[in-house]
């Protein structure tokens, strides 16, 4: 097998509450590096590690990962709506090299996903559609939340079983760093609001519609500097991007929760998805770093960044 990896953030405010011109030419000049990254790699599978923000998974039944051996895309905050393009083959070889390594995965053969797994796909490939994927859901947001160590865990075993297909492997970890956006929470939520966090009744058109705009605005007020959330942390999140680029992986391991949400806000557990993609193709060998690229951007609420690296 021949593998790679690529950590690329998302943010569902791109395009709808961009940052200065200077700032967005240099975020264009970092995906357009990844993108000829990937072109060059021209990869057989993809497997995708990102996050979900209550539009596939809820608390009735909330895994800490699992992977699908199908999955469609909702079309939050316009991005693709549709099926994926799961090789399912791929997908079941993987669930099933992973269960013989003692991890506990979960399986999902009808995922639904939203911007988290869409935004990646469109921005290096173009669409939602256009490379076979194995997409596996990384819990970033819904507590409880377990130790790191066990999603290096799960990077490793999947690297591992997709050393076994013999085949040009992308490892494609989505998420952004530090970043507190307004995500609701189970605890001392309303009662509507845990029903819908614990049911996952879908929204009327109207009613996603109503909630992007909340977003938007957030992103707006946190750009003006009114807003409560969790300022953007550019310390933790290069403390992060240098463990990465090391290879220096079994430093997550104490990165406890808590810390994790005081330093990079509520949703920074989202970073487990790059912890897993760069544990994936650490599991095939040492690896080495070919570019980073980091800014923090207060209108997309995160602290955004694009990193690739290869096999040494």
């Amino acid at each position: 097998m021949t593998a790679a990896t690529v950590g690329l953030s998302h943010s569902p405010l791109i395009g709808k509450n961009d940052p200065a011109p200077d700032v967005l030419a240099r975020v264009d000049e970092a995906v357009e590096y990844a993108r000829a990254f990937v072109r060059a790699f021209d990869p057989e599978l993809v497997v995708l590690y990102a996050p979900d923000h209550y539009n596939g998974f809820f608390y009735k039944e909330m895994p800490p990962f699992c992977l699908a051996t199908e999955a469609h895309a909702v079309g939050d905050f316009g991005s693709g709506a549709g099926p994926l393009s799961v090789d399912t083959a791929a997908a079941k070889a993987l669930a099933q090299g992973v269960l013989d390594r003692g991890i506990d995965l979960t399986v999902s053969a009808r995922m639904t996903v939203d911007h988290g797994f869409a935004q990646p796909l469109e921005v290096l490939f173009g669409g939602i559609d256009a490379v076979p994927v194995v997409p596996v859901f990384v819990n970033g947001v819904a507590t409880p939340l377990g130790p790191m160590s066990r999603i290096r865990a799960l990077g490793t075993a999947i690297g591992e079983a997709a050393a076994e297909l013999d085949r040009r492997v992308l490892f494609l970890g989505s998420g952004g760093l530090s970043h507190d956006p307004p995500v609701p929470v189970l605890d001392g939520a309303p009662p509507r609001v845990a029903d819908a966090l614990i049911e996952g009744h879908p929204p009327t058109p109207e009613q996603r519609a109503k909630g992007e705009l909340r977003v938007v605005q957030a992103g707006r007020d946190y750009a003006a500097g009114s807003t409560t959330m969790i300022p953007i942390n550019p310390e933790w999140d290069n403390l992060l991007l240098d463990h990465l680029e090391k290879g220096q992986l079994a430093e997550f391991d104490s990165w406890t929760v808590e810390w994790m949400g005081r330093e990079g806000g509520g949703s920074a557990h989202e970073v487990r998805t790059w912890v897993a993609a760069f544990a994936s193709l650490a599991a095939t060998g040492p690896y080495e770093p070919t570019s980073r690229f980091y800014e923090a951007i207060p209108e997309w609420i995160a602290g955004f960044a694009v990193a690739t690296a290869v096999p040494r």
